[in-house]
This record gives structure tokens, sequence and C-alpha cells, in this order.
């Protein structure tokens, strides 16, 4: 049997912040855009939180909300190198490595247990080096499988450690309510609610095709979560058949301007990531599920491979703005990827022509060197700074 970790950073860009700024211990910390911007929250520390103050919300609401709060600008290009920092970490203890956003990844450690200890033993390692060499904290959940591994590093945040025993895994996720399902949003909860289903062991006993009518073909899939069975293998970024980035709004987002700064912020990172691993992608896709759990995937190929975050950009927003189903915005998941790849050593050609093909080629490879070397966050795009906002992955 697997034995899989999931480790998630407690409020990663703030901690980050309030670790810069030790005077601040204790203090609500809020990163983000600026109000007068249109800007939105990209992460507030535990303090914050108990004024109600969320990622994803307006600025100007979390101002009014937490007005004592020490605000911070959004330093990305830091915050990723100290993501570098902590994927070094995690493959000291396995090659088997699976990120999913700056602030948390997967780590398959099964065949890492003679060398280290088991599960428990290896999280609480990491939780310690994480602690001791970045002065940050992680929380961690093991298990057999992604879903329940997910599920057991929020279990007890901050600074978590929770083991799920094969042997206890109804034991553990059947008392959850439904709305710990991962993806189900609002609406889906109140659905099962309205069914007089409030919690996990009442959808296990329920039939697949009840499932299936009321949510689809995502119906069979949240009934083997119910089960505690999630197949999913950990799978190494270098030998992924995609590279993508969604976050999962804690509260449903309906503002189309917001999603396109989440947006992104999103593509940022994806294109990062592919010129880290030296591909270049042909398929772009959006993903937008609804707070009533449907689920879209839109995707545009382009005539060669990419990884230009300007090209990606483009594509993604198209989608976002043209291509969404003719019904309100009240948005739960956004989410985009690249796939079709081929290596970055090809040559590449692309939807600009040539000048402006090399000019954001050149302004991608700076922005990659500053990242890497300085973890300065002092060059962004023209269309950045107008927005002058980037957002963080919601899970921690």
């Amino acid at each position: 049997m697997r034995t899989i970790l999931h480790v998630d950073m407690d409020a990663f860009y703030a901690s980050i912040e309030e670790r810069d700024h030790p005077e601040l211990q204790g203090q609500p910390i809020i990163v983000g855009g600026r109000a007068e911007h249109r800007g939105v929250v990209s992460a507030a520390n535990y303090p914050a939180r108990k004024f109600g103050v969320h990622s994803a919300m307006p600025m100007k609401t979390a101002r009014q909300l937490c007005p004592q709060a020490h605000f911070f600008p959004v330093r990305m290009s830091d915050y990723a190198e100290v993501s570098q920092s902590l994927q070094k970490i995690f493959r000291k203890y396995t090659p088997l490595v699976e990120p999913l956003s700056l602030d948390e990844a997967f780590l398959d450690v099964s065949g890492s247990q003679l060398l280290f200890g088991n599960g428990r033993e290896i999280a609480a390692s990491i939780k310690l080096e994480v602690r001791h060499s970045l002065q940050l904290i992680a929380s961690v959940g093991v298990a057999p499988n992604k879903f329940l591994a997910k599920i057991a590093s929020d279990a007890d945040k901050p600074d978590g450690l929770v083991v799920v025993e094969p042997d206890k895994i109804q034991e553990f996720i059947d008392p959850l309510p439904v709305s710990r399902v991962w993806g189900i949003g609002k609406m889906a909860t109140q659905r099962f609610n309205r069914l007089g289903i409030q919690t996990i062991s009442q959808v296990r006993v329920l039939e697949p095709k009840i499932l299936t009518e009321l949510f689809g073909e995502q119906g069979l899939h949240l009934w083997n979560l119910s089960q505690g069975l999630d197949e999913r293998a950990v799978i190494p970024e270098r030998q992924a058949k995609s590279i993508s980035r969604e976050t999962t709004f804690s509260s449903d987002v309906n503002d189309l301007e917001i999603l396109r700064i989440i947006l992104m912020d999103l593509v940022e990172d994806v294109s990062r990531r592919l010129r880290k691993n030296k591909l270049r992608g042909k398929t772009i896709q959006l993903k937008i599920r609804y707070d009533d759990f449907s689920t879209f995937t839109r995707s545009i190929t382009v005539s060669q491979p990419t990884d230009l975050t300007r090209e990606i950009e483009q594509s993604a927003l198209l989608m976002l703005d043209q291509k969404l189903p003719e019904r309100p915005l009240s948005i739960r998941l956004i989410g985009v990827g690249v796939t079709g790849f081929q290596s970055g050593s090809q040559h590449q050609k692309s939807l600009f022509d040539e000048e402006d093909q090399q000019k954001f080629s050149r302004l991608d490879q700076v922005k990659d060197q500053i990242a890497s070397r300085f973890g300065s966050n002092s060059i962004i795009r023209g269309n950045r700074i107008a927005s002058d906002d980037a957002q963080e992955e919601t899970s921690s």
C-alpha cells in the first residue's frame, strides 16, 4: 500500500512576510494588491482570518474588516524562491514529488521508508527541517492516497500532522461534512443537505447511480472518494503530461475582473514551471467550476508549442472572456494548464511575429533569472502593472 504525504504551508505568503518582519509576530497580516486598483487579497495570516478576511476578497473589503492589519504587496518572485527551497527539502526524501502550487505538494514516500522511517516520521522530519531552515510552518497529512492525505493536512491547521491509518479510513472521513470532499462547493453542499445528507458517511451508503443523476460523470468520482478510494499516482512534474495550476476559493467569486487578475497569476506560475522543466506545449486549457459543482473546461491549440507567459495568458483570458457558458458568474474554482508538450530545445514559432516573440521570450528569461538570483519582483509586464495584483492558491 502506498504512503502519500500532502505538505501544505500555513498561510504561505503572509507567513513569509511575518518571518521577514519579526516585530509583527502574532499581528494580522494581509498580502495583496492595492485597494484603489481593485486589488484582491492574496493571503491572510490566521490573526487576520479571525476578522473574516480570506483570499480572493477585494482588498477594500479586507481593509474595512480589519483596518488594523499590516498590508503588504505581493512579492511573487521571493515566494517562488522560498518554494524552490521547499522542493529541495521534499526531494531529499523522495524523487516522487508533485507540486500543486508554490505552497503545497504531494509526496509518495512508499519507497523511502527503509531510509527515513515510516510516513509519520518522514512527515515530522520535513516539518522540522522546514521550520529550522526556512523559519516557516507546514502542515502535513499522511495517508494511503492523495484524497485522504489532502484532507488530513487540513484537519489540524496550523502546524498539524495527521496520519490516516489504512484500517481507520472510514473512521476518519465518515463524520466529516460533505463539503470536505474535494471540489464540492456551496451549491453542491446545499443539494446534499436538501436530501438530508450532511456527512460523508451518508454519501457512502448511496447508490452510485443516484450521484451520477445528481452530478453527472463527477458523481461516480464523488462516490469513490466517499469510500476513501483514490487511485491517482503522484507524478513528478518532469513526467507529467500537463502542467497546471488551480485555486479553489473559500467564497464563490462573481467578479470577472477579480477572476482575470487571479488567472494572470496562475499563468505566471504555469509558464515559469514550463521553462524550468524545459517544456513547451501546444494546448492551453481553462478550467472553471461553478458553485453548483458543474465543471467546464475549454482549450485553445496554438500553431506551435509555447512557454511564453504572454501567449498563454492571452489564450487563457480569451477563453475566460468569450468561451464560458451563458450563466451567472458564481465561481468556486479556476485553473489553467498547458499540455501537448515538445522539448524546449526545439525551435519555437508563435502567434506573435518574430520580433515580438523574441521580446517576450527575453522578458520571461530576465524575470526567471531575477527570481532565481535575487528573489525580486521588480520587473513585471505592463498589463500586470495596471492591476497591480497577484493571487495565491487558497488551500492553506
